[in-house]
């Protein structure tokens, strides 16, 4: 019985959105908090209070990171939130896989049309020793995964005519 152990840690790079949301939230609260200094007036205190509580999940919400578990035939995805929260996202059995790919490898030309639900588990681009992979799984899902090339190694091990690394 084969049974590899991988694990990898990817960060998923702040958008234009992200930040822009950031900022967005910051902004009024330290502005109120000057007034409720200059003024004192204690409903300025209670929006600082509100926005406060915003701005947590705001800054839970836009730092993320993805952790994939490579584990006996199983690839598991956890969404980790401000270093603080992990919630599993996707369940991957290795034996149903029928493609991993890189973004721009010629053999997913067959699979590029393909109107599939896809889930985004990657950086969102190419990372320096990390490639964007693309897994089509069960004919329904596409997962888009930043991977490194001895993680795809150890799955190339169970699935050889499935997994390409050109």
């Amino acid at each position: 019985m084969n049974e590899s152990y991988k694990e990898l840690l990817i960060k998923k790079d702040r958008g234009a959105k992200e930040t822009l949301a950031r900022i967005a939230c910051m902004v009024p609260t330290v502005l109120l908090g000057l007034l409720t200094l200059r003024t004192g007036f204690v409903y300025f205190f209670i929006g600082v209070l509100l926005f406060g509580v915003l701005d947590y999940f705001v800054f839970q919400w836009t730092d993320i990171e993805y952790e994939y578990l490579y584990l006996d035939k199983e690839i598991t995805v956890d969404k980790i939130m401000a270093k603080t929260r992990r919630k599993r996202v996707a369940q991957i059995d290795v034996n149903k896989i029928e493609i991993i790919a890189p973004e721009k490898s010629h053999q997913l030309d067959s699979y590029r049309n393909r109107q599939v639900k896809a889930k985004d588990l990657s950086a969102g681009h190419d990372l320096p020793e990390q490639k964007l992979y693309w897994i089509f799984y069960e004919g329904s899902q596409k997962y888009v995964m930043n991977l490194t090339e001895d993680f795809v190694k150890t799955v190339k091990g169970i699935i050889p005519r499935k997994v390409f690394t050109d």
